[in-house]
């Protein structure tokens, strides 16, 4: 079911991807989703935020031509008001997916190649597991990448500022494959019984009876695609260590697989060494201009980041290990508040970035939430298209911002003596430090 709003740009021109990279002209388009919830309070600070420093770093030289697409709730609104509730909760899943997600979205981000989003609720009713997930899916982004540094915030830990990690989670396998049956189901049964007959395992199925059951795929393409942009991200901006998460102690041919096809790709770069060669060749010291690539059991790691978070600087891993882990590192700096995201296909080009967070529907509306993730991603987005003065100009303005304890309620009630700002003029605060 195609959708009647057909986005359409007034001006600008769109991003191409040639064989040296991104082109980017002095106007590009770029799509945006409004998303649900607080993306009616964010998005809007964003779009000014992100103006400003264009201006202001490029002198009026440079701007972006925003394209409104719809997704989520909005595209229900705009395109469908008929529809009630019950009416969309009867369309099948597929068909009902297409009408939260519209073919023209799609098409605005394949065409002009980079966009960014609020959060996307998923729709109501079974079948659709998430419109976040479907986007990344269509579109291929397998890499969603999400740094993760300090910026002033309150935090649990004792040296939030020793935190800087970059990490690279592979987007479309292991558990985000969704390969999964229900306890007692038929279909259940036939994998369970396929494994007792024809596998003979199933001594490893502790109940066997009544039990749900999944599969995990982890491919050598898929694991090879996202190390390798970790690498290549790693070399591009000076990071020093490339570190592959896994729980490849337990799942040999799965998360140790992924460990094994990791050192494949290392041994692509003429700059990557191993941390046998660091010691045997090197005596422990990194050269200049190499880059160490090592890796770490999942719950090794875990204790790690908190206690020498300095040790590590780029984090390859698969989709569970990368959900959990960067959350937690979000923590550790002041939450998802200040966490961005982008999920990237850095071989077609295909980057949407987007807040980490999700809509908090009791807060929609209220110009309260904490626009800082979505404009950090929008900082991510800056730099992809080579737009880092505008980039750095944010970074530095919410710092200055932050440090002032002039903040939205999220950031105030862990500061003494904050003062507490909507998420408009949380974003004018940073416009009027650019």
């Amino acid at each position: 079911m195609r959708s009647n709003y057909v986005p359409s740009p007034d001006d600008g021109a769109p991003i191409r991807r040639g064989s040296d990279g991104l082109s980017v002209p002095d106007h590009p388009i770029i799509p945006y989703i409004r998303g649900d919830g607080i993306g009616v309070d964010i998005t809007p600070v964003m779009l000014r935020v992100v103006d400003a420093a264009v201006e202001e770093a490029f002198g009026g030289g440079r701007k972006i031509e925003w394209l409104k697409v719809l997704a989520g709730d909005e595209a229900i609104a705009i395109d469908h008001p008929e529809l009630s509730p019950a009416e969309i909760e009867a369309i099948p899943p597929e068909e009902r997916q297409a009408l939260y997600l519209p073919d023209q979205t799609l098409e605005a981000i394949r065409d002009y190649l980079v966009a960014i989003k609020g959060p996307l609720t998923t729709p109501v009713g079974g079948g659709i597991r998430s419109l976040n997930v479907a986007l990344r899916k269509l579109l291929d982004l397998y890499a969603c990448v999400r740094p993760v540094r300090h910026l002033g915030t309150p935090a649990p830990v004792k040296r939030p500022e020793d935190f800087d990690v970059v990490f690279f989670r592979e987007n479309t396998e292991d558990v985000y494959a969704g390969i999964e049956w229900k306890a007692g189901s038929a279909e259940a049964e036939r994998v369970i019984g396929w494994l007792r007959d024809e596998m003979g395992i199933t001594d490893r199925i502790r109940f066997p009876e009544n039990c749900g059951i999944g599969i995990k795929p982890i491919s050598e393409e898929g694991s090879k695609r996202l190390v390798r942009a970790a690498i290549e991200y790693a070399i591009k901006n000076g990071r020093k260590v490339v570190t592959l998460v896994h729980k490849g102690n337990i799942m040999k041919y799965t998360e140790g697989a992924f460990r094994d096809w990791g050192y494949e790709v290392g041994a692509e770069y003429p700059q990557v060494i191993t941390e046998e060669e660091l010691s045997e060749r090197y005596s422990g010291e990194l050269p200049e201009g190499k880059v160490l690539l090592n890796d770490r059991i999942a719950d090794q790691f875990f204790q790690q980041m908190l206690l020498r978070p300095r040790e590590y600087s780029v984090v390859a891993t698969m989709n569970l290990n990368g959900d959990y882990l960067s959350d937690a590192a979000a923590a550790q700096v002041g939450g998802l508040g200040v966490a961005p995201g982008a999920n990237i296909n850095y071989e077609t080009g295909y980057a949407v970035f987007e807040a980490t967070h999700g809509t908090a529907p009791k807060h929609a509306g209220k110009d309260k939430a904490n626009p800082g993730s979505l404009i950090l991603s929008a900082v991510m987005m800056l730099r992809y298209i080579g737009w880092s003065e505008a980039a750095d100009m944010i970074i530095d303005a919410m710092r200055k911002v932050i440090a002032s304890k002039r903040v939205t309620y999220d950031l105030a009630r862990q500061m003494e003596g904050a003062t507490l700002l909507k998420a408009s003029e949380f974003g004018e605060e940073i416009v009027r430090n650019l």
